[in-house]
């Protein structure tokens, strides 16, 4: 499969989705620019980790008005797949792409340490061969992780299927001890309503290969890969 990892100004994980990718997965990857209005034939576009534009006014906003983001949004309209890691989900946010939003984390602190987290469906792209029961140990680090949706967004996320991940404890339960950064119903990533638009807050990307010594993320990875398969 060909990925297109979007790079804006203050990304500092785009090297780290490209390695997993091209090093661990064997993908073909390509690096999309900002300011660039062409996807180069990706089949999957990534929005990756970082503080876009310096977090500034929120984080996201500013990325979502750049160049690239309006073949992103045609291309997801069209039913490209796309998925947002951290940043990359606050970006989707803010570009509607995805519903709610993400708010500063309840304690006001950035927080960086790894965090567990389950699949809650089977019905996505990116979760569809995960173990509902597994807990993923998974890195987190970010300032403005909180999900937020008002309750009818929040009764038509969980009516219709759409969260991908909740964050639990290293048994599965899901719990407000185990809820890091106050983010409504222990919410750690959604979908969109189609199904073709991926966000959540964890790195993955930073838990892929036995060096790091932990590759719980690489459960994402494979199911997105069997797109590919398919």
């Amino acid at each position: 499969m060909k990925f297109g990892v979007v790079i804006f100004p203050g990304s500092n994980c785009d090297e780290d989705i490209i390695h997993v990718l091209e090093n661990v997965m064997g993908q073909q990857v390509v690096r999309l620019w900002h300011k660039d209005h062409d996807l180069q034939g990706a089949e999957f576009i990534v929005l990756p980790g970082g503080f876009s534009f310096g977090d500034y006014l929120r984080s996201g906003a500013i990325a979502r008005f750049s160049p690239i983001m309006q073949e992103v949004i045609q291309f997801a309209a069209k039913g490209g797949k796309v998925m947002g890691i951290c940043n990359g989900f606050q970006i989707l946010t803010e570009a509607g792409l995805l519903p709610g939003a993400l708010l500063h984390n309840k304690n006001r602190k950035f927080i960086c340490r790894n965090i567990y987290m389950k699949a809650q469906t089977q019905n996505s792209l990116v979760t569809q061969f995960i173990d509902p029961q597994r807990a993923l140990k998974i890195p987190l680090a970010h300032g403005e992780g909180n999900y937020f949706a008002d309750a009818d967004v929040l009764k038509a996320l969980n009516d219709n299927d759409q969260v991908l991940f909740r964050y639990c404890d290293v048994a599965g339960n899901i719990t407000d001890e185990s809820n890091p950064n106050g983010s409504i119903e222990n919410i750690a990533g959604v979908t969109n309503i189609t199904r073709n638009v991926f966000g959540f807050m964890p790195h993955p990307e930073r838990a892929a290969e036995s060096l790091v010594g932990n590759e719980d993320g690489l459960a994402i990875f494979e199911s997105i890969l069997s797109l590919a398969r398919a």
